[in-house]
């Protein structure tokens, strides 16, 4: 626990006058949901668009010769992409392996990278690469959806042009901003950096195309639907990339990285469990903690879990053994209630094309 107090988003006027909720979020005072509810927002993303404010996330600003700074700590490989591209990567603990967070950066088009930590582990990352801190000197917004690229793209092309996973410059109000096409939904969309000083006013265009304001509560429940791990949840202290699935984010021909050898050698003995899906045939929602049990033995615990707008049902993700495969009966064991659930294939949900 901390006595710091809550950090505000550049948009927190405007959220206040949208009359969202606002919650305790990695240190920030951040919006919950807004009146029309969480439900409505997450129907609408994976309907149309939804924009939500992502300033909570870090940005560590990391010049253009930090190349070889970020290869020998993060795991994944920066020789597969080039500027003007984002790669998604994490910091391990160098005495386990485990996950200290996973990051995305955004490898800009000038040059310099832009390292994206979760907002409680910016100074973490800050400590691990240098480079400067400069979270306060802009804002993010995020417009996610099949129809996100259309609506966004009537601001300035670049926002329907830039492809998944792209970095590129445009300009809001005369000032110069930054776009990748990136996010945390499952669905397409984009992530755009803006500068303070023009931020609300972004915020606002991005709504007068028709664009829904959504919170943390629908961003929850979209990355659950898409399998996409949460630090603090399905990424953490003891949790490796191998075992949260996430083995494709680690370049082992790149040579040394940070907590290589921890993670060569648990490779070597194999994983001691793996990340599952699970779901239930009613609407139960399945939540983090509730004990996994397989073949009447306890066997692991819900890590996330929720309601599932689109399925209509209750899911989860959970750390099981590894010989447990999908179509596999287990149960979950709800506040004493005994809920029959079957092992799935993550993503629960896929993307609309």
């Amino acid at each position: 626990m901390t006595d710091a107090p809550l950090r505000h988003s550049p948009l927190d006027a405007s959220h206040r006058a949208l009359g969202a909720k606002l919650v305790p979020f990695g240190g920030w005072d951040m919006p919950l949901a807004y009146p029309t509810g969480t439900l409505a927002e997450h129907l609408a993303c994976r309907e149309d668009a939804v924009a939500f404010d992502v300033s909570h996330l870090g940005t560590v600003r990391v010049g253009r010769d930090g190349f070889d700074r970020l290869q020998a700590v993060l795991t994944n490989d920066l020789a597969r992409i080039a500027p003007g591209r984002a790669q998604y990567t994490h910091l391990l603990d160098e005495s386990d392996g485990s996950v200290l967070d996973d990051i995305i950066v955004w490898w800009r088009h000038d040059g310099d990278f832009d390292v994206m930590p979760n907002a409680s582990n910016t100074s973490r990352v800050l400590n691990a690469l240098g480079g400067d801190d400069v979270t306060g000197e802009r804002a993010i917004v995020a417009v996610q959806g099949p129809g996100a690229r259309r609506r966004a793209g009537q601001i300035d092309s670049m926002l329907a042009e830039i492809p998944r996973f792209g970095v590129g410059p445009f300009t809001f109000a005369g000032v110069d901003c930054v776009v990748a096409g990136t996010g945390y939904t499952g669905e397409d969309g984009i992530e755009c950096a803006v500068p303070v000083a023009v931020a609300e006013r972004f915020w606002q265009a991005v709504l007068d195309l028709g664009v829904q304001p959504a919170g943390l509560g629908a961003r929850d429940t979209l990355r659950l639907e898409a399998g996409l791990p949460l630090h603090g949840h399905e990424l953490g202290p003891g949790i490796t990339p191998l075992q949260a699935g996430l083995g494709w984010v680690v370049a082992w021909e790149k040579g040394e990285f940070r907590g290589r050898a921890a993670l060569a050698a648990e490779r070597e003995r194999g994983i001691a469990r793996r990340l599952r899906g699970l779901e239930v045939d009613g609407r139960q929602p399945l939540r983090a903690g509730c004990p996994v049990v397989v073949d009447g033995k306890p066997a692991g615990e819900v890590t996330s879990g929720n309601y599932s707008p689109v399925l209509q049902r209750g899911i989860a993700m959970a750390f099981l053994p590894p010989d447990v495969e999908p179509g596999a009966s287990v149960a979950v064991d709800v506040r004493g209630r005994t809920v029959p659930a079957r092992v799935v294939k993550l993503p629960f949900v896929s993307k609309k094309r």
